[in-house]
């Protein structure tokens, strides 16, 4: 196996937003607390310890051991799960939606990084314990995101109804999509084994948030990885002062407007990911979770007829906070008032939102955590690394939009130049002793001859093309070659972790696909993991 990296901003599937964040550029700084070097965790440390109660351990310990009952927990998860009582453990997170059968690739490589970081911080700070942490996002209600996975180029998708929290919904159905995946894998050892584990997780549970946390045990338990779902009548109590600011104050919508507007003065104009409400809550009940707006002192359900007094909503909110559930922009706040957090692990797209969200962890006195850029991966496997070797291809050249990589190419391995510099080169010397001859007439003849030099260029740009195409023509059983492996590689010209299910990889790998992951993924180099096996 060969490992190799490429930095985040070469890959070109980054934004600028991030790539100015990884290289700490100055008028990205203000929007976070400590950047994730290794040093900067003893102060994350140090602010978390004094701001995170002991009974808020106790509440967290009790909920997961309720969350857990009937599952089959892992010796490593139980310590975990008991050092969470204990004023030296920190958690590390990362969450995901409960996309079906794990969705893209990247669902295993935020896991890995959370729990590689684990590890590191441990060997830096070993007075200390440190958890990995899988949130599961079961109030989400998108379920077209989430109800189905890209298997060899095709959609395998769960065609069902559903509203509300994606958590509640009822696995009925997925016998289908278990049948279909059956058929299409074969019988080897290792299609055995993702059938069974399918089986077991989506045939012998009840709702799909039973189905991800059996799934996400049996991938990770070994390492000790703790999964918490936040739809919890319990937790949600220590978020309810918060959820009052938010609601009654509006203060989270005051402050991350007010980071908006900075990123709409930067230069760069860096994009805003996501824009806050005046309430950041949804309402959540019987297969409900719709906005709750506000308008005087009435505050309406959307889309129902619910509505509630000020005074009603509060007492609602205090009684039933199971029924409150926080948007994008509140969900980050109530992860980390009830864990004893240190860093957040998510996706380019994820960090964004994130960044704007330092000045409202601030006016709530919550720790802002540090954020962690997820480890990102190419894996190419030995049959397409002979390919790549028998081209001479680069990894870097993949990287490229397919156009550019074909021309490229196309240049390197014909016969004949198809590149007309050095024509343009001789073309601009000629023009020289053409633009001292018009100096010395008058300023017409001078732009006669700019006018000239630029046609001709232009007709040197037009014959390159017309060759290139040409040649492409000669070459094109390579090109189709190039482009078959790029597609393989890269298929809807997106990285291959947003689109491939890692059932594709566990079947040339088998059980040897996650220890391998943990072998290389490496979540404080902050650069594109590139894995040949």
């Amino acid at each position: 196996m060969e490992i190799d990296c490429l930095p985040f901003y070469k890959t070109g599937y980054f934004s600028e937003f991030i790539c100015d964040y990884l290289a700490e550029e100055p008028q990205v700084q203000n929007f976070y607390n400590r950047f994730p070097d290794l040093k900067n965790f003893e102060a994350q440390i140090a602010e978390k310890a004094t701001s995170f109660p002991d009974e808020n351990r106790e509440i967290l310990y009790d909920a997961l051991q309720l969350q857990y009952k009937g599952f089959e927990v892992s010796n490593e998860t139980q310590t975990h799960l008991k050092k969470l009582k204990e004023p030296i453990t920190f958690t590390i997170v990362t969450g995901h939606q409960l996309n079906l059968f794990t969705g893209p690739l990247y669902f295993l490589y935020k896991i890995v990084s959370t729990i590689n970081l684990t590890k590191e911080l441990k060997k830096a700070y070993p007075k200390y314990n440190f958890v990995p942490v899988y949130w599961m996002a079961t109030e989400d209600h998108d379920f077209e995101e989430i109800n189905y996975f890209n298997f060899r180029g095709k959609k395998l998708k769960w065609n069902k109804v559903a509203s509300g929290a994606v958590g509640h919904i009822d696995t009925k159905g997925l016998d289908e999509i278990f049948e279909a995946f059956s058929n299409q894998i074969g019988n080897s050892t290792n299609a055995i084994a993702l059938k069974q584990l399918f089986e077991k997780s989506y045939l012998e549970h009840d709702n799909l948030a039973d189905a991800t946390r059996y799934l996400a045990n049996e991938l990770f338990g070994s390492e000790g990885l703790v999964i918490v779902d936040g739809d919890d009548k319990s937790l949600k109590s220590l978020l309810v002062p918060y959820a009052e600011k938010d609601i009654f104050d509006q203060l989270a919508y005051k402050k991350v407007s007010e980071t908006v507007t900075k990123f709409d003065e930067l230069e760069q104009k860096y994009n805003v990911q996501v824009n806050p409400r005046e309430i950041n809550y949804f309402y959540l009940k019987d297969g409900l979770r719709e906005r709750i707006v506000g308008q005087d002192d009435t505050y309406f359900i959307n889309d129902t007829e619910i509505h509630f007094t000020k005074e009603e909503l509060q007492k609602e909110l205090k009684e039933y906070p199971e029924r409150f559930s926080p948007n994008v922009i509140a969900r980050p706040l109530y992860q980390e008032v009830i864990l004893p957090n240190l860093c957040y692990i998510g996706g380019g797209g994820e960090i964004a939102y994130w960044l704007e969200l330092k000045a409202m962890f601030e006016a709530m006195q919550v720790p802002f955590p540090v954020l962690l850029l997820r480890n990102s991966a190419l894996v190419i496997t030995e049959k397409q690394t002979e390919k790549l070797a028998k081209m001479n291809l680069s990894v870097d050249d993949l990287f490229l939009k397919q156009s550019s990589f074909i021309n490229k190419k196309i240049r390197e391995i014909s016969n004949i130049d198809v590149n007309f510099s050095a024509q343009k080169q001789v073309l601009e010397e000629q023009f020289k002793s053409m633009y001292e001859l018009a100096e010395q007439t008058d300023a017409s003849f001078l732009g006669a001859v700019k006018a000239q030099e630029v046609k001709q260029k232009k007709g040197l740009d037009h014959l390159e093309k017309r060759l290139l195409q040409a040649q492409k023509r000669k070459l094109k059983d390579h090109v189709l070659r190039m482009t078959e492996i790029q597609n393989q590689l890269f298929p809807n010209k997106s990285l291959q972790e947003r689109n491939v299910n890692f059932s594709e990889l566990y079947l040339e790998l088998g059980e040897n696909l996650v220890p391998m992951l943990l072998d290389t993924l490496q979540p404080l180099q902050q650069e594109f993991t590139i894995v040949k096996m």
